[in-house]
């Protein structure tokens, strides 16, 4: 029913190529996606009730952290609940007539998944509106005294909202939605459970020893592990004979920069920068960002991310600082010497 998969988001930095075999790797269905237990339990009663009613899924939105499986949630509801699935992303829709495109071509019961929702032009957002609640689009015909408002039913649907800033959706838009599901970090045993999966459709033989020493690098995060599964594959096929184990592991890691605990240069490269060019901190995102070349969006939504949730940094309402984790992890004193 309705259309195919128009796109697949959300991973950066690869081919396009990549991104499709990439796709190959995520659950088709609720029982083979790992972790996010009691989202999962709510997704469940959800669409059971909307079937024995023979309705729609309510609206969605689904936040947290990138990588963490938010597309992928999208695309198994739409497989359980046997609908059509439209794919798009805020920036992508830059006038109300290309929403009022796609939502016009929309089927009885599909799914409408919207990435970085929280990017929507505030006009596009008063277009939307009505689409939530009252299932019908106004559209304005003409311009000056001439100009006619034109009312479109449309097809009951559900909405997927996707965002790594649930803060900057309006109250107006976030109210509309029926459930807000907040996705978290994994914990490496789920990590390992994935990469496991993964392993199987790759073909790629790997020990348990291997995906742990892989899990524990992936910033608790299922697009990394998937990531540092086929770095470590290719590594492996071609210093090995393509096996995975701990040592070939750590070995093929440690050449992508990757220390024990997942940090990577970037990271180590932003936790320097704060500890040996500002004496720890305070410093703001902006001066960061300029200090290192980095846009202070990948800073903000990538970086920081992971090191808050290992302690390593706080935000302040001066600017960010470092902990004394930090110090320890990069064996430094508070002067920044090496110990």
């Amino acid at each position: 029913m309705g259309n195919d998969i128009d796109e697949i988001n959300g991973i950066d930095n690869i081919s396009s190529d990549e991104v499709l075999f990439d796709s190959t790797l995520r659950p088709k269905r609720l029982s083979d996606y790992i972790g996010q237990k009691i989202i999962k339990q709510n997704l469940l009663i959800s669409m059971e009730a909307a079937k024995n009613r023979a309705e729609s899924v309510e609206h969605i939105i689904l936040y947290g952290p990138p990588g963490l499986g938010k597309t992928t949630l999208a695309h198994i509801i739409a497989n359980e609940m046997g609908v059509g699935i439209r794919v798009t992303s805020g920036p992508a829709i830059e006038r109300a007539g290309d929403l009022a495109s796609i939502l016009t071509n929309l089927e009885a019961g599909d799914i409408l998944f919207i990435d970085e929702i929280h990017r929507l032009n505030r006009n596009i957002e008063e277009v939307l509106y009505p689409a939530m609640e009252d299932y019908a689009i106004d559209l304005v015909l003409g311009k000056g005294p001439s100009a006619k408002t034109m009312r479109l039913d449309l097809p009951k649907f559900t909405l997927i909202g996707a965002t790594t800033k649930i803060g900057a959706l309006s109250s107006p838009l976030r109210d509309r939605f029926g459930s807000s599901l907040r996705l978290d970090f994994y914990e490496d045993d789920e990590l390992a459970e994935i990469i496991r999966r993964s392993s199987n459709i790759l073909k790629t033989e790997i020990d348990d020893d291997g995906m742990k020493e892989i899990a524990k690098r992936s910033r608790k995060t299922p697009r990394i592990a998937n990531r540092l599964l086929k770095r470590t594959r290719d590594y492996a096929e071609v210093k090995h004979q393509g096996k995975i184990n701990k040592n070939i592991a750590r070995e093929a890691l440690k050449n992508l920069e990757i220390d024990h605990i997942g940090l990577d240069k970037s990271d180590n490269e932003y936790l320097n920068c704060i500890i040996d060019k500002f004496a720890g901190g305070p410093v703001g995102l902006e001066t960061i960002a300029a200090a290192i070349a980095e846009d202070k969006d990948t800073i903000e939504d990538v970086i920081e991310p992971y090191l808050l949730r290992l302690g390593f940094i706080n935000r302040t309402n001066r600017g960010r600082v470092a902990t004394a984790l930090a110090y320890k992890h990069l064996n430094k004193n508070e002067q920044g010497k090496l110990i």
